[in-house]
């Protein structure tokens, strides 16, 4: 491969985009830290620094005036764009990419939309809700979970697309969640409603975050795992104040 090291800003680019799309997509912040200083490291810039958190990314090449910081302001779940970009970094280290081509390819993987449809979610999601209430007790709750756990994700896509503020859309989806799985108990579906709710609201947890929380903590990523850590708590409690709202109008 031809050096690059006279290009630091085009270098320091690649890299910038590579972990925006990983941090955006729901990659540990170990792994964007890693995957820059590896695509650094492959364009001929040896020593360079990164500092990474939940929000944003600051990228520096060692003794060269080039510092860049990039916003990361929106968050999803698309492993798919994590394992294309994982692909991407290690042609770059096998010397099968060029700066250029590299840069196309990160470009063209971040146009991309890889999430399904959200009638596919919703049917997921539903499935899902219902299989959990028949591991926590039985057939006789899988309808009303499936149902009340479709309707509560689709109210948490719909919610979140008018408020960018995913508290209160966890919030509102877990509250609507919990009153059709009430509401379906007093007409008679289903025999245990706490069991009927724990399933509809399963969707919704933070598993992700709460993952990539511990995950970046034992790799030494204190702010990271504490950011991460105090987004999925607020996730949960906003899940468990709908379900306790319910529970209180009951």
């Amino acid at each position: 491969m031809p050096t690059y090291s006279d290009r630091t800003n085009d270098i320091v680019d690649v890299c910038l985009l590579a972990g925006k799309i990983i941090l955006e997509s729901g990659g540990e912040t170990y792994r964007v830290e890693d995957t820059m200083m590896r695509i650094a490291a492959s364009f001929g810039i040896p020593r360079s620094h990164s500092y990474v958190t939940p929000t944003g990314i600051i990228f520096s090449i060692d003794k060269k005036n080039s510092t860049q910081f990039i916003r990361i302001s929106e968050r999803s779940t698309d492993l798919q764009k994590v394992a294309m970009v994982n692909s991407i970094s290690r042609r770059i280290s096998k010397g099968e990419l060029t700066l250029e081509e590299a840069y196309e390819q990160l470009k063209e993987v971040e146009a991309q939309k890889f999430a399904y449809p959200l009638w596919l979610q919703v049917i997921a999601s539903a499935i899902g809700s219902g299989c959990f209430a028949v591991m926590l007790g039985g057939w006789n709750n899988f309808l009303p979970s499936l149902l009340s756990g479709g309707a509560g994700f689709y109210c948490f896509e719909m919610v979140h697309r008018l408020v960018k503020i995913r508290f209160f859309a966890e919030f509102f989806a877990s509250f609507v969640a919990g009153g059709l799985a009430l509401l379906m108990m007093m007409a008679g579906l289903g025999t245990d409603l706490g069991k009927m709710m724990i399933g509809s609201v399963m969707p919704l947890v933070p598993g992700l975050a709460i993952t990539n929380a511990v995950r970046d903590l034992m790799a030494g990523h204190l702010i990271a795992g504490l950011s991460r850590g105090a987004e999925a708590f607020l996730t949960a409690f906003a899940i468990g104040t709908g379900i306790a709202l319910i529970l209180s109008i009951r």
